[in-house]
Parts: C-alpha cells; sequence; structure tokens
C-alpha cells in the first residue's frame, strides 16, 4: 500500500473512478479550486500535490498541505461563532493574505454589511512540514497504476519524516507576534491544524493550563481536525477546541519564565528601598 494517501486530493485507496493520467496532468487542487501551489524546485512547471501521507509512527493520515484543510470551507464555518457582533443579513467574506503588525494572516472571515465591515476573524492554517522526500513515495504509486516515471525517482532510497518541532515552535513564535494586535482590537485569531499536531504542541510545550474547553471571550483559538474515511476518501471534521490570551500564549512557549524574573528583580529592588516612610497613610 502506497504511503501516500492522497494526490491532488484523490485516495490512492480508491479502487475505480479515478483516472490518475488526468489528475496528474491537471494538477488541480480541489480544496482551494486553483492549481497545486507546491512545485518541485527543479521542475517549476511540476507540482508536487500530495496532500497526505501515511507516517507509520501515528496510526491516522498525516496532513502535510495546508490547503487540504480547506475541504467543504467547513474551517470557515466553524469560525462564525467568533464573530460576536455578527447579524443576519450580513455579508460573509473570506478574505487571503492579510498583512497585520507582527506578520500576515492566512484569511480572514469577515462579516459585511453595505460594504462596511463590521466583524472579522483571523484565520491562520499550520500542517506538518516534512524532513526529506515524499517524491519517490508518489512516483512510486503512480507507476503502480500504469503511469510512466523515472527509474531513478522509482528506485530512489530518499525517505521522509515529519519535523515536529520546528513546525509547532515556528507556528506558535508566528502567532505570539500577531496576538497583541488581534486582543488589541478585542478580535479572535483562530488557529486551523490537524489533531495529532496539537497533541504533540500540548506533550512538548507548557499547554496545562490550557485544558477547559475554548471561551469565545478568548483572543487566541486553536481549532484540531481529525481525518476519517467516508467510503475510502477522507473527510476532514473538528475534533476539539481550546483557547487563551497573550499570556497564556507566552506561557505555552515558556515565556513566563522569563517574564517572572523581571518581576522578581523588580521585587527585590522594591523591598530593599520599602520603610515607614514610604508607606500610604490616610490621614
Amino acid at each position: 500500500m502506497s504511503r501516500v494517501l492522497e494526490p491532488f486530493g484523490e485516495s490512492t485507496q480508491k479502487k475505480e473512478g479515478v483516472i490518475w493520467k488526468k489528475v496528474i496532468e491537471e494538477q488541480q487542487c480541489p480544496f482551494s479550486g486553483k492549481a497545486c501551489f507546491k512545485v518541485r524546485k527543479s521542475e517549476p512547471g511540476i507540482a508536487i500535490g500530495t496532500c497526505t501521507v501515511d507516517y507509520g509512527k501515528i496510526p491516522a493520515p498525516i496532513v502535510i498541505c495546508p490547503n487540504r484543510l480547506l475541504e467543504r470551507n467547513k474551517v470557515f464555518v466553524d469560525c462564525l461563532h467568533l464573530l460576536s457582533t455578527h447579524q443576519p443579513g450580513n455579508e460573509l467574506h473570506i478574505v487571503p493574505e492579510i498583512s497585520v503588525p507582527g506578520g500576515s494572516i492566512d484569511y480572514v472571515l469577515a462579516s459585511v454589511r453595505r460594504s462596511k465591515v463590521i466583524d472579522f476573524v483571523g484565520i491562520e492554517f499550520q500542517t506538518l512540514d516534512t524532513t526529506g522526500t515524499v517524491w519517490p513515495e508518489r512516483q512510486r504509486f503512480l507507476r503502480s497504476v500504469g503511469l510512466t516515471v523515472s527509474n531513478a525517482d522509482h528506485d530512489s532510497k530518499k525517505p521522509f519524516g515529519m519535523n515536529w518541532k520546528m513546525t509547532a515552535k515556528t507556528i506558535l513564535v508566528q502567532l505570539h507576534h500577531k496576538i497583541g494586535t488581534f486582543e488589541h482590537l478585542n478580535r479572535r485569531l483562530v488557529l486551523i491544524l490537524q489533531d495529532c499536531l496539537l497533541n504533540y504542541m500540548q506533550r512538548e510545550f507548557q499547554f496545562g493550563h490550557l485544558e477547559n474547553p475554548a471561551r469565545n471571550g478568548d483572543s487566541m483559538h486553536f481549532h484540531a481536525y481529525s481525518l476519517g474515511k467516508d467510503n475510502n476518501a477522507f473527510r476532514v471534521s473538528l475534533d476539539h477546541r481550546i483557547s487563551t490570551d497573550i499570556a497564556g500564549l507566552a506561557t505555552a512557549l515558556g515565556l513566563q519564565a522569563e517574564a517572572n524574573i523581571e518581576f522578581e528583580e523588580i521585587a527585590r529592588t522594591l523591598e530593599s528601598k520599602i520603610s515607614d516612610a514610604t508607606l500610604l497613610q490616610l490621614s
């Protein structure tokens, strides 16, 4: 069985109904409705197109392309409750690539009335980055369904793995840079990710204070999605949600320890100076 589970959104486990030659030639992403944006560095005209893989150590399929999570626009619907001032009759807009202090946001879900933005939610996507290359696995699958691939690609022994630590730390740091803007504006920022990646964050970072269910009033939300089977096709579904604020995100990254040291230094200075003469007296 192929370790590549979805090239260009089509399941490799389907026994019939997929014309693989056409899928590979068209290079279309069915989730974004556009051409696949992941191309080979050595051959920019060729899209890699691998959405989901089997990693072995993790029993569930691993999503390696963020556009895979756009399936049916479900992730945007699952953020509607965070538009606190949205009203029936308002239009809903999904706007990609919006610049904010601290970086850019993948998408913004906006509530619009008479061409004026009434409310909005920032939405970031993060899937696992791979180490090595998935290309040989892809090519071996294509040969197995009768397509022509080079022997060099087919016979390559180059492995691939999952870059858990770098993926998790990079996105958490980026979120910490951006969340201040949303908190200042009293708006919400949501990270869309797979459940296995959130589980890793909870194990490897300081997430102990984020065990309660998500609260709408928090500025930072994590929406974790699972990938389940439906008639040999995979479907994303919301698994669980947690939330926090800028202070909680700092704690998750271990930044709170530094803040505590600064507080303790100031406290020691104050303690060395307080006396009866500095006591506030109401007389």
